[in-house]
């Protein structure tokens, strides 16, 4: 068995160092690959490829997605069926959810599964119009003992709200913490660990009462958190049903403790929505003008358009009923969006469709053997070439140090891999202003460090020594840019 993450499988199918190595260790095994909703249109291309390589070398695969439209599952389907040498299946429109489709050279399968009683929910959906209504919806959550996540789509945004809350006088420093993917791993392993002793299915009333969490992405999925309330900005029906899925996860008695037996003893969940009102849509700047960082994450401002239409006109939803009604009417179509928003959104389906093609550009033609030609229409194997398993991440690692006289020692207090567990991710553009300002004085420190350690030869550094760094332990990573906007 070996675990890792979907990029190291995606490189089997791009003309990669050891490519070819990837695919024979996949061989005859199980490909098991979770949360394949989140995949962009150019990893889904890439996804496609590697099933149908997979398939055709005999493998097998389990893909899972507690919120996968439709057309998707299709396009997946299609391309095992490629990889087998049989027709594509044809999938009933059905609105069945859980639903389990098994596909194999010889049969076709879509299966209703039954769903436990325990994770049956209604959830209330209210609408908040600004900031300032969040953070009200805070503070009487906090009054009354509950605790309370906030989801923001953006880290800056994210740190912004953390840093307003705290200078609430009706909020201590303790009870809010801050959770996004900029910090330091060793801080970001420090940070979830305390999430989890916070939130997670064995806290309590004395770890939960009146804690705050001000978090991105990062808690959509895989962590096992529970809040008794939360709020969100407006994001795709997808990731709202996700995040949804963090609010009374589990089933506690009034006071927050959590009982084997009987029904939730608190009121009954509500998941509050930062967004602007979809019945008041007078312009092209609808999302913008509340949730600018939420357009340059989601540019699909017809799909946010919808998913609030959808959530509002039913006064929230009921899972899993609705799982499949609320995914296909913001994916299925089928509905029409505001004309002042449409050429935004025929601006995003056009960079969708430019990302699926450039998946479908850059994989490799397996069918022409392992030959040049095989990666001929993407540049061939030189090795310059280099094609990404993901767009749009222009980001670097960095890697955090501190002064020691005329040396460096690594940012992280760790017996085991203190280089690695002080490496973290940043924007391109940040890491360009700070290094165009970095202090020249360590350069020479820096050179010796990566010549003794050749794993760091190709690292970038940034030494902590000054109180305007970038980096803190409890914001993370920070550049203080009004423009800057961006996930997780």
């Amino acid at each position: 068995m070996g675990v890792g993450t979907i990029d190291q499988a995606l490189l089997g199918i791009l003309p990669a160092r050891h490519q070819s190595l990837r695919l024979l260790g996949l061989a005859d095994k199980v490909l098991l690959v979770d949360e394949v909703h989140a995949f962009d249109p150019y990893m889904q291309s890439l996804l496609s490829a590697l099933l149908q390589a997979h398939a055709a070398q005999g493998g097998s695969a389990i893909l899972l997605s507690a919120t996968l439209p439709q057309h998707h599952r299709l396009q997946l389907l299609h391309a095992y069926a490629r990889g087998l040498n049989i027709a594509p299946p044809q999938p009933q429109e059905s609105n069945t959810y859980p639903l389990s489709t098994h596909l194999s050279a010889t049969h076709f399968s879509e299966t209703a599964i039954e769903t436990r009683e325990e994770v049956r929910r209604s959830v209330i959906v209210e609408r908040l119009d600004s900031e300032q209504s969040a953070v009200a919806t805070i503070q009487t959550a906090i009054q009354q003992g509950q605790c309370v996540c906030w989801i923001r789509n953006t880290v800056a945004d994210a740190q912004n709200s953390y840093e307003f809350l705290l200078q609430q006088d009706w909020l201590t420093p303790e009870n809010v913490t801050l959770f996004h993917s900029r910090y330091a791993m060793i801080d970001r392993q420090a940070i979830e660990m305390d999430v989890l002793s916070r939130f997670g299915k064995t806290s309590g009333p004395s770890q939960r009462t009146g804690q705050v969490l001000i978090a991105t992405q990062v808690v959509e999925q895989s962590l096992d958190l529970d809040f008794d309330v939360m709020i969100s900005d407006l994001a795709p029906i997808d990731l709202i049903i996700q995040r949804a899925g963090r609010l009374q996860r589990h089933v506690r008695n009034v006071h927050g403790n959590v009982i084997q037996q009987g029904k939730d003893g608190r009121p009954m969940p509500c998941f509050y929505i930062v967004s602007p009102d979809p019945e008041n849509v007078r312009d092209r700047n609808w999302l913008k003008s509340l949730l600018p960082g939420t357009q340059t994450v989601y540019r699909h401002v017809g799909q946010l358009w919808l998913t609030m239409k959808a959530l509002l006109q039913n006064k929230g939803f009921s899972m899993p009923d609705d799982a499949r009604n609320l995914i296909e009417f913001v994916y299925g179509g089928h509905h029409e969006i505001p004309e002042v928003l449409e050429l935004a959104s025929l601006d995003a389906e056009a960079e969708r469709k430019a990302q699926q093609g450039m998946g479908d550009f850059n994989c490799l033609d397996l069918d022409k053997g392992y030959t040049w030609q095989s990666a001929a229409k993407n540049g061939g194997w030189g090795e310059d070439i280099n094609i990404p398993t993901r767009l749009g991440n222009d980001s670097v690692d960095v890697v955090l140090a501190l002064p020691d006289g005329e040396h460096l020692t690594p940012y992280a207090d760790a017996t085991h891999h203190a280089w690695e567990l002080s490496r973290l991710s940043v924007p391109r553009k940040d890491w360009e202003r700070v290094k165009a300002s970095a202090p020249e004085e360590f350069l020479l420190a820096v050179d010796n460090l990566k010549s003794k350690h050749p794993s760091l030869a190709w690292s970038n550094f940034l030494v902590l020594n000054q109180s305007s760094t970038p980096y803190s332990q409890n914001i993370g990573w920070q550049i203080e840019d009004p423009a800057k906007a961006g996930n997780e």
